[in-house]
Formats: C-alpha cells, structure tokens, sequence
C-alpha cells in the first residue's frame, strides 16, 4: 500500500511537470514567431504597412459521393 501511495505522488509530480513543460514549449514557440516577424520587418524583408495576401484558395479534401461511382 505504501509503495503504491508512493508511486502514485511521483506520478503526479511527473504529469504536473510534463503540464508545465508543455506550457512553456508552445510559450516559446509563439515568442519565436513574433520575434521572427520583427526581424523579418526590420530587415526590410516584408513592409509593416503591406496588405496581407489573399487567403489560399481552398484545395479539394480527396472527397468523392459515391453516387458518382455508381454505373
């Protein structure tokens, strides 16, 4: 009983800091695209005050009635 008590802790811990870690990983994944994008306007690369493109058309999902197959 008493190794399961402690078993059960450690499991805790382990999953409270893989939360924590998993929190912070996405934190720094989203500064390093904001950075990222200064840079590039710094640079010069791409204008502040640009229009921000078309959005991509939207590509076909392989989707295909089966009514169609029927001969």
């Amino acid at each position: 009983m008493v190794v399961a008590f402690v078993a059960w802790g450690q499991a805790r811990r382990t999953a409270k800091r893989l939360e924590q870690l998993s929190e912070m990983y996405w934190e720094l994944k989203y500064q390093q695209g904001e950075l990222r994008a200064r840079v590039q306007r710094i640079d010069g690369e791409m204008p502040a005050s640009s229009p921000s493109p078309s959005p991509p058309e939207p590509q076909p999902d392989g989707f295909v009635p089966l009514s169609s197959l029927k001969s």
